[in-house]
């Protein structure tokens, strides 16, 4: 059978599954338990598509392997497994009638979201349609690049666990938290660190792709494009709803880039370099 007609199958299957799991369980985060899983399957379709020889799909499927493992550990230590919806659709769902939630459920949770798992792990078609392209330094390079992405969003989520974890340790002792949301480390660069790394990776892969082809631009730069868009759409609403807890974030967020790590601006100095209670 036809590598990309696997692929689609796969996508399409899973799809239906999500789309029908939330509405059977009035769960609405199905997808994000199958977010860091089913990028790794595609990918590696690709690479049992040349009988597991090609080197540079071995490269990508080991790379995003990679990245499925430490997203599905951190994800299921915030009991992403259990059970647990995601915050944020509940509060949607009282903002929409619930013929609207269905609709939002159907189109952007179930078929986006799906649809773009498919698209960023698109360059490893690219890379299986160009078979006959050694792998060079470049692609060794954009390898690297992502193993250094990997472990800074490793490194942020862990600060961000480490924090979450401080804070409830005094709360269960009775004690206010010095700070009621991580500042310190890589949080002190960026609101969002893990996001960026996480958006960065999938950019170069998309590089990776654009490598084998030999071309900067390749119509697969939709998948990278289309994350961007959705990180950067999910994490106003996420700010929006963290303001509205905390209103001192106004002034974190005044002082601190949003998504790329950058020298925090003029602020309260002793705020943003508080250990993290």
């Amino acid at each position: 059978m036809d590598t990309v007609v696997i692929v689609l199958g796969i996508a399409a299957g899973v799809s239906l599954f999500t789309w029908v799991a939330s509405l059977l369980t009035g769960d609405h985060s199905w997808v994000d338990r199958i977010w860091s899983i089913v990028p790794v399957v595609y990918v590696a379709v690709f690479w049992a598509g040349t009988g597991f020889t090609d080197p540079r799909l071995t490269i990508m499927t080991v790379l995003v392997a990679l990245w499925g493992a430490r997203l599905t550990f951190n994800f299921a230590r915030k009991g992403g497994y259990s059970g647990v919806e995601d915050y944020r659709w509940p509060i949607l769902r009282e903002r929409m009638t619930a013929g609207q939630f269905h609709i939002f459920n159907l189109l952007f949770i179930v078929i986006f979201q799906n649809a773009l798992l498919l698209l960023i792990s698109l360059p490893a078609l690219v890379a299986f349609e160009n078979q006959s392209v050694p792998v060079g330094p470049l692609d060794l390079t954009l390898a690297a690049l992502f193993l250094a992405f990997l472990i800074g969003e490793f490194v942020a989520d862990q600060q961000q666990w480490n924090f979450h974890q401080s804070k409830k340790a005094a709360i269960a002792a009775g004690h206010e938290p010095a700070q009621r949301f991580v500042t310190s480390g890589l949080w002190r660069l960026s609101r969002h660190p893990n996001f960026f790394f996480e958006q960065a990776q999938w950019w170069v892969l998309y590089a990776m792709g654009a490598a084998a082809l030999g071309a900067a631009l390749h119509w697969t730069i939709i998948g990278p494009i289309l994350l961007t868009a959705l990180f950067i759409g999910s994490t106003r609403f996420t700010e929006e709803i963290t303001l509205s807890k905390y209103p001192e974030y106004a002034e974190y967020q005044s002082r601190t880039s949003m998504l790329v790590p950058w020298i925090p601006r003029g602020g309260r100095a002793a705020t943003a370099d508080a250990p993290a209670a």
